[in-house]
């Protein structure tokens, strides 16, 4: 591993991690999600353009990685503890309950448009702040607080018209 990159690993693999954990809520998948993401980052390198900073350049990817785990319905990466976790009946109907929520929220929040949709996932799994995310834009911080604020409108309108809040 060269010695750039590894301090970008040592810089960003916790915040990432936690950001994928809160994504998944599974540490065994963040970790798996974790490590594909900064083979991805490494191995693409050079295609970063610094349009954006490392860590939303890293969180774009994990949060797509994560994506392409929730189409493929990929529980191989799953570890056995998790599987044999999820089968235990104590509250199965509540784990079912919650994991279909945060699915269909999940499938909404793909539904909005550009750049709420972007704005909104970097506001909230990223974590940036309105000034990083206006800059990421080519806008103002202002800019991402007024689009963050309409596409948290927008979100809510389209949960409650389906019926999942």
């Amino acid at each position: 591993m060269d010695s750039d990159f590894r301090k970008i690993y040592e810089e960003y693999s916790r915040p990432l991690y936690l950001f994928i954990l809160r994504l998944c809520g599974n540490e065994q998948l963040a970790k798996d999600i974790l490590q594909d993401t900064m083979l991805k980052a490494m191995m693409n390198a050079d295609s970063f353009r610094g349009g954006c900073s490392v860590k939303t350049w890293l969180c774009t990817i994990a949060k797509n990685l994560y994506y392409d785990h929730l189409k493929k319905g990929d529980s191989a990466l799953l570890p056995l503890e998790a599987a044999a976790e999820t089968a235990d009946n104590d509250d199965i109907e509540k784990r079912i309950a919650d994991k279909d929520l945060a699915l269909g929220i999940h499938k909404t929040l793909h539904r909005l448009d550009e750049p709420y949709r972007e704005v909104f996932t970097l506001r909230v799994f990223a974590e940036l702040g309105f000034p990083e995310i206006g800059g990421v834009f080519g806008k103002s911080g202002n800019w991402a607080g007024v689009t963050f604020y309409r596409a948290k409108q927008k979100l809510m309108k389209m949960l409650k018209d389906e019926g999942l809040l």
